[in-house]
């Protein structure tokens, strides 16, 4: 299966990618069929030098059945060439990793666990006050 996807170069931490065809069982920065243009994303979103595109060739190979990758889907649609793709929906992002719960986890069980905690506390300390 051909994909249109980006292509990672530059050095580190200054990343520049290439968008190419290339078939879906090469590696990432492997061979690939065709370059059809450039992502800087270092630059701001207002230069036109951030993205290089040729349009025809994009064209070509989408008429040819080559699927791009969502990020490169969304590149596309900023500069219309394609519509742009729905957004995800993943509203555990904004929460740190070690604070997320899981699907079949419930927070019940715990709160009951907590709830009477401090009560057997409040009867164990009871009894030491009384000694005095």
């Amino acid at each position: 299966m051909l994909k249109m996807r980006l292509s990672m170069g530059g050095t580190k931490k200054r990343p520049v990618y290439k968008i190419v065809v290339a078939d879906s069982r090469f590696p990432r920065d492997g061979r690939f069929i065709e370059k059809l243009g450039f992502f800087n994303p270092l630059l701001p979103k207002d230069k036109k030098e951030r993205i290089g595109l040729d349009i025809e060739r994009i064209k070509y190979w989408l008429g040819q059945g080559a699927r791009p990758t969502t990020r490169v889907a969304r590149i596309l649609g900023e500069k219309e060439i394609m519509p742009m793709p729905a957004k995800g929906n993943n509203p555990q992002k904004a929460i740190p990793k070690k604070n997320r719960k899981k699907e079949g986890e419930s927070e019940a069980p715990k709160e009951e666990a907590k709830a009477e905690a401090p009560k057997e506390e409040a009867k164990a300390e009871a009894p030491k006050e009384e000694k005095k």
